[in-house]
């Protein structure tokens, strides 16, 4: 699904070098349920930015879907971030002025793909979700865990091979983060979604499938 190979990111700084990453090799199977446990500043957020092709890294090699990414134009790296990956945040990155539906087609509209029935596909989301009933508010009338809902609905819309998560119960109280946590083991074990969640939680990396430990820009640990 996702390989990682001697994958390095450098980042210009005054007359130096920051390197946030430093030779990185890693593998995600498909079906996988993976969390990525880092403290802040590790460098967890800048490797799941290059796992979902939103950078490219400085040195090594990336491939997704069996296509080595260096090779790919911006345009093709866009369409097949949109198609393959979903993305999933701790500030949620809902569009306040959209209602619930529309943000959770808005990636189909990117796309311009009707290849498959698109309100069938959101009416589907919204009821696994729980949110059928606030599919016409606004987010800034729902609560902070039926904004992730929406976020996750969003990030599934296009059927995506993995789902990227970066700290996806940060801005929750302790309850709705379970919840949160439970709806996304329930999408890996029955729809078959691979999964990476990014965290600084131990608890949360803990009820993950494997877990890989980064501590400034290098894999330390990896364990199951």
């Amino acid at each position: 699904m996702i390989e990682l190979t001697n994958v390095s990111k450098e980042y210009v700084v005054g007359d130096g070098l920051l390197q946030v990453l430093k030779d990185i090799t890693l593998t995600i199977k498909e079906k996988e349920y993976i969390g990525i446990l880092g403290s802040s500043g590790s460098g967890k957020s800048t490797l799941m930015h290059i796992m979902g092709l939103l950078d490219l890294p400085t040195r090594g090699t990336v491939i997704l879907d069996g296509k080595d990414v260096s090779k790919l134009t911006d345009d093709q790296l866009s369409r097949m971030r949109n198609k393959h990956v979903g993305f999933v945040f701790q500030s949620f990155n809902l569009i306040n002025n959209l209602t619930v539906y529309e943000n959770i087609i808005l990636p189909t509209v990117y796309a311009r793909d009707m290849s498959f029935h698109i309100h069938e596909r959101a009416s589907e989301l919204l009821q696994r979700f729980g949110i059928d009933d606030r599919k016409d508010f606004f987010p800034n009338k729902i609560s902070g865990g039926q904004q992730q809902r929406t976020a996750i609905a969003r990030a599934l819309i296009m059927n995506p091979r993995v789902l990227l998560a970066d700290e996806p119960t940060g801005n929750l109280d302790t309850k709705t983060g379970n919840e949160i946590l439970t709806l996304l083991e329930q999408l890996n074990k029955e729809m078959g979604v691979t999964i990476v969640i990014v965290t600084h939680e131990k608890d949360v990396a803990a009820r993950t499938h494997r877990q890989i430990f980064i501590r400034d820009g290098t894999i330390v640990r990896k364990y199951l």
